[in-house]
């Protein structure tokens, strides 16, 4: 299914917040015509608000009768109405309902005090009033989101904590709340991209040991000077002269994705693409994160989880833990939800430090803090990774020396399950 900006009047591709295009259906005849939002549970989820809301406000917009609790799933409007009408009015309801007045993002939970609908904000933690004057605000009053225990997912993550105290504290020193780290990397140690602005202890270690990468200006080691040929044969060839564990990573199942009787394969193709371009622009940093996403859309392999692998080891230098913020627009869209793209880009992280750059293992507990805090990984994913070393990607003796430096980074996040569970408890 397609996916459009949350907020439409944002082009940018890689803008993280994403829902699905409403997808409607006329049906009937005369007065039984009616019409069916067939994928209005994933956008409304999109949203994180219930679909009822979705539906109701569509309602009174367009002065039809809905159903608001249809136990077929099947989301129904009185009358003949277009997705793309539909799709307009939900951009009235995600304004109203749904988008923080401070920073735009749709970041909010509503939550219901002494009568008063508010919008509370987690990415920046404000606090605004939503009109009561509008008719959904009384069904809203009415049908309050369901409290009690609060799931996981439902709850401000060890994540989303640091986050936003991190965006106060930039704040208070005269910033943009939502400046990025990445913006302030350059003008600093080079340490502020792993703040994140938490206090305990375990983050302050981290950062502490993320301290320390430098820039290298030394070239020699890296790899020769390619004339920039783009014809199959030049990108065969030069596949041919990457370094060993590069290619080592880049050659995935022949029968799957790549050509017969050692042809170069797409993944091949777009990592040496990527060389290529640093090569001409004098830094990996210089090439645009867009031009790599449309690379890959060119070679069919924009979604596939292999495609994190070559990532993981082609868009990073020796500052990867300030890159990771900048580069996160783009690994977000390719990465979503998927577990198997995530534990793809962490066997492409492992060997891109274990074996390219082995002095950034002490590093690996700061460059997964950023790869959490920025919603590159999971919890879940993470603790399972770090639980086993793996000879998929290095030699055992490498996954576990990586593994190794991770474990400050995974008692962070074990500590950060005690303290949920604990007020859970206290609930």
């Amino acid at each position: 299914m397609a996916t459009i900006n949350i907020r439409r009047d944002i082009t940018d591709p890689f803008y993280r917040y994403k829902m699905e295009r409403l997808q409607s259906k006329i049906e009937g005849k005369g007065n039984g015509i009616k019409t069916v939002v067939a994928n209005l549970p994933s956008v409304a989820q999109s949203l994180a608000r219930p679909a009822a809301y979705l539906i109701k406000y569509f309602g009174f917009e367009l002065g039809a009768q809905t159903n608001t609790n249809p136990k077929d799933d099947r989301w129904i409007i009185n009358g003949a109405h277009e997705s793309t009408k539909l799709q307009d009015s939900l951009d009235g309801f995600i304004t109203k309902f749904v988008l923080c007045k401070s920073c735009k993002n749709p970041e909010t939970k509503i939550t219901i005090t002494d009568g008063r609908i508010i919008l509370d904000c987690i990415a920046c933690g404000a606090r605004h009033d939503a009109d009561l004057r509008h008719k959904l605000s009384g069904f809203i009053l009415k049908n309050e989101p369901k409290g009690g225990k609060k799931g996981k997912k439902e709850k401000m993550s060890r994540r989303d904590r640091a986050k936003a105290e991190s965006q106060e504290n930039g704040s208070a020193n005269g910033g943009s709340p939502h400046d990025s780290n990445s913006d302030k990397g350059e003008a600093e140690d080079g340490d502020d991209a792993l703040a994140a602005g938490s206090d305990d202890e375990f983050t302050k270690t981290i950062t502490e040991n993320a301290k320390g990468i430098a820039a290298n200006g030394d070239d020699s080691g890296k790899e020769d000077e390619w004339a920039v040929d783009t014809s199959a044969e030049a990108v065969a060839a030069r596949a041919k002269e990457l370094p060993s564990d590069l290619k080592r990573s880049l050659k995935f199942d022949d029968d799957e994705d790549g050509e017969e009787n050692g042809g170069s394969n797409a993944y091949d193709q777009l990592g040496t693409w990527i060389l290529d371009q640093a090569k001409e622009k004098g830094s990996v940093t210089k090439v645009d994160d867009l031009e790599i996403y449309k690379k890959a859309h060119e070679l069919g392999v924009e979604s596939k989880h292999k495609t994190l692998t070559v990532l993981a080891q082609a868009i990073f230098d020796e500052d990867i833990v300030k890159e990771i913020p900048v580069r996160a627009g783009m690994l977000q869209k390719m990465i979503g939800e998927s577990e198997k793209h995530q534990k793809a880009f962490l066997g492409g992280t492992e060997r891109f430090i274990g074996n390219d750059h082995p002095e950034l293992i002490p590093q690996v507990s700061g460059i997964l803090l950023q790869y959490y805090q920025n919603d590159l990984i999971s919890e879940e994913v993470a603790k399972a990774w770090g639980q086993k070393a793996s000879k998929k990607y290095v030699d055992i003796s490498t996954s576990r020396k990586v593994r190794k430096a991770a474990e400050k980074f995974l008692e962070w996040l074990d500590q950060a399950s005690e303290e949920e569970e604990e007020s859970d408890d206290e609930e």
